[in-house]
């Protein structure tokens, strides 16, 4: 057997040292901005922005949407990490290659990471544009960045998946929904591989075990992040809705908008979670 495991601690070293000194500060936090969310930059103070390319092993989304840069900037006067895209299982990269970002960030010391996602709504109530507060998540993509050989300096060989997305966080960001959130869920995220989007069967059943919202990504990175004793917030923007009963087709093209459109409000989340992060504890956005 072959215990060479690929995307290994030492591609995260050469990785981690590419990017030490092109930091203005070390970030605490970090956001992982998925389809159509990467415009969420533009809220940001701007240090660096890198792209994917120049970093050492890292991989490259081919996915329209995601601009393939990591951002060093500050929000809400907090220095972050920003992925403007990631990359996704269905794109035919391996478990391990798409959880190499978080793996890069928490070497860097990240401690925090928001992840953020254009999804389907399963639940009868919501409604495009809706976001939501992931409370847990379904694992249905049949794929798992922990197996193979442990790591033992990203983490233990069978991390606690109870609170995977972190119970203050996600009250943080619920406690936005008075002010200038728009409409803020809170439910259950479930993890297809993709790409294929779901027929009425499935999607009657992905409600029926207890999934509000569907997707093709972020189980991978917050199952790496959880490995790494990171903290999580999960948040899905709801671009399209999943109704067996009356189907309808999804278009890229109208995702996408819709997610963009959301990305303001979802900034405005972020940072105040991002606020409470640093209030909470000084040396968060040391």
């Amino acid at each position: 057997m072959n215990t060479t495991a690929p995307y290994g601690l030492k591609e995260v070293n050469e990785a981690v040292a590419a990017l030490r000194g092109r930091m203005v500060s070390a970030p605490l936090t970090a956001i992982l901005a998925g389809t159509g969310l990467g415009d969420m930059v533009d809220a940001c103070e701007v240090n660096a922005r890198i792209a994917y390319g120049e970093i050492p092993h890292f991989p490259a989304s081919t996915v329209e949407s995601h601009a393939g840069y990591l951002v060093f900037g500050a929000l809400n006067g907090q220095p972050v990490a920003i992925l403007q895209g990631r990359c996704h299982l269905y794109e035919g990269y391996g478990p391990r290659t798409v959880t190499f970002p978080i793996r890069v960030l928490h070497s860097l010391g990240v401690k925090n990471l928001v992840i953020t996602n254009a999804s389907g709504g399963l639940n009868p109530e919501f409604a495009a544009g809706d976001i939501m507060v992931i409370a847990d998540h379904i694992n249905l993509t049949g794929e798992n960045p922990l197996v193979g050989p442990n790591e033992e300096a990203w983490g233990g060989r069978f991390p606690d998946m109870t609170a995977a997305y972190d119970p203050a966080l996600r009250q943080w960001a619920l406690e936005e929904r008075d002010r200038k959130a728009g409409r803020l869920r809170e439910g259950v995220y479930v993890g297809l591989k993709g790409p294929s989007l779901e027929t009425p069967a499935e999607m009657r059943f992905l409600r029926t075990i207890g999934a509000d919202a569907v997707g093709f990504s972020t189980v991978m990175e917050c199952i790496a992040a959880v490995h790494g004793g990171m903290r999580v917030l999960g948040l899905s923007t709801i671009t399209n809705t999943c109704r067996p009963d009356e189907p309808a087709p999804a278009q890229l093209e109208e995702i996408i908008a819709v997610a963009r459109d959301a990305a303001p409000r979802l900034a405005a989340i972020i940072a105040a979670v991002i606020g409470r992060l640093s209030e909470a504890d000084p040396d968060a956005g040391r």
